[in-house]
């Protein structure tokens, strides 16, 4: 290595008849600042790919894994079964990065019944009653054979106008009741945390994508501040020319202090846009902070409004809303509390036709087709999730309500949206920069020497 690195694979004095020192001032902040970009711009690389894990199986890794210290396991380096690789830091916690966004913003914004009052039970019982409406004749029929195979038949065409007529009259009341019952009840129906933590782990694709996107101005600035590797070039090209009559720390070689300047120039470009985007949370005076405040800080507004954009419009949605609903940890409690209501109605619906239909159908064949129309309206409640119209329409009315209470948030508190994405692997972020540093100290000198 010595002996490379003192005198490169051409000999650039007799080609350029440069200095030594000339060449060290022109091509260390070159590539320096080349280092400093490349390292920058791998490491948000990292944050955010590969999306799924891809490596290789290792043997005996498996095995030795569990010896390696926690701070090492939890690198997303390894996988199941002694597998090796890399996965993008954001996706291979996308589980714990859900719960963070949650309790650093969404549980900010509000609770359960703040979300589904926005949503307004109102309109989402005109839609359900519309869905139900627009095929009203094919349901009830679908009910009455469900419930007796053969009373289609018998029933008479007047009686069966007669409950089309009533139940098309009744709809609307209805769908109101029971919507209206859900948002009494929505805190103990619907956790939003468990929801939206299902809904980024199953997908980190998107979690990826909402992350990146309230902080892509920021990101970018970290990358370019890879630059400043030019300057901390010139200062490391200056210290070489002053290195040997420097008592004690001069005998070390031009080599080994050009590694050790790169490394650290890698390391210090790395700290240095952490900490321009990230602090601090609130303006100081400029001669305590020379860029006064955060980045991300300065830039709330706007990203407050894109935050609560990718909120309402890709995570907090109609079909998630009603997916976990119907099928989530308490979705047997919302199926029994709508079939409580349903079944009233329902009732309240037939006592009125009870003299006509009663006689057309008997009384156990009453109960029969009451059990089959709440179970009909049930099944109809996923279907609320699937017009692209209402579900745009939905999505605007909680995007309001999430970019304001973002908006409101001290500062400290909406800097650590996108903070909690980089602090756990900021110091593999450092240390990806000295490698990469030191990477690039090696190329300098074999070409150049030392």
């Amino acid at each position: 290595m010595s002996a490379v690195a003192l005198s490169g694979i051409i000999d650039w004095h007799e080609l350029a008849g440069w200095s030594t020192f000339t060449i060290e001032l022109v091509t260390i902040p070159i590539f320096s600042a080349v280092a400093g970009l490349i390292t920058n711009w791998t490491g948000v690389w990292m944050l955010f790919a590969l999306v799924k894990f891809a490596g290789f199986r290792v043997p005996g890794l498996a095995a030795i894994y569990p010896w390696f210290p926690r701070r090492v396991q939890i690198l997303p380096i390894f996988a199941a079964g002694g597998r090796f690789g890399f996965q993008g830091f954001i996706p291979a916690r996308s589980e714990k990065m859900a719960s963070m966004v949650v309790d650093k913003a969404i549980s900010r914004i509000g609770g359960p019944s703040d979300f589904f009052r926005q949503l307004e039970p109102a309109a989402i019982a005109n839609q359900f009653a519309s869905i139900i409406a627009s095929d009203l004749r094919s349901t009830v029929d679908a009910v009455i054979q469900h419930a007796y195979p053969d009373l289609l038949d018998d029933l008479p065409p007047r009686v069966r106008e007669v409950v089309y007529a009533r139940v098309a009259e009744e709809l609307p009341e209805l769908a109101n009741r029971a919507f209206n019952e859900i948002g009494e009840h929505v805190d103990e129906l619907l956790n939003v945390k468990t929801m939206i933590i299902e809904c980024l782990a199953a997908r980190p694709e998107l979690l990826k994508d909402v992350v990146h996107g309230i902080g892509a101005p920021e990101l970018r600035f970290m990358v370019r501040s890879g630059l400043l590797g030019f300057p901390f070039g010139i200062l490391l090209a200056l210290y070489l020319h002053v290195h040997h009559s420097i008592p004690v720390v001069g005998v070390l070689p031009n080599w080994l202090v050009i590694l050790c300047g790169a490394a650290m120039i890698g390391v210090t470009v790395n700290v240095i846009a952490v900490r321009v985007v990230f602090t601090p949370a609130v303006a100081k005076p400029w001669y305590l902070c020379p860029w006064r405040q955060a980045r991300f800080a300065r830039r709330q507004e706007a990203a407050a409004t894109d935050f609560g954009h990718a909120i309402a419009h890709q995570v907090i949605t109609m079909p998630v809303i009603v997916g976990h609903l119907i099928d989530g940890p308490n979705g047997d409690k919302t199926k029994k509390l709508l079939n409580r209501v349903l079944a009233e109605e329902i009732d309240r619906i037939l006592g009125r036709m009870k003299p006509l239909v009663s006689v057309a159908v008997g009384a156990r064949r009453m109960k029969a087709i009451r059990r089959g129309s709440t179970s009909t309206a049930i099944a109809v409640v996923p279907e609320l999730a699937t017009d692209p119209e209402f579900n745009r329409v939905q999505a605007q009315k909680l995007d309001l309500l999430c970019a304001q209470k973002l908006r409101e948030l001290p500062p400290e508190d909406f800097v650590e949206l996108l903070y909690c994405a980089v602090e756990q692997d900021a110091w593999l972020l450092y240390l990806h920069g000295a490698v990469l540093g030191v990477a690039v100290g090696c190329v300098h000198l074999l070409i150049f020497g030392a």
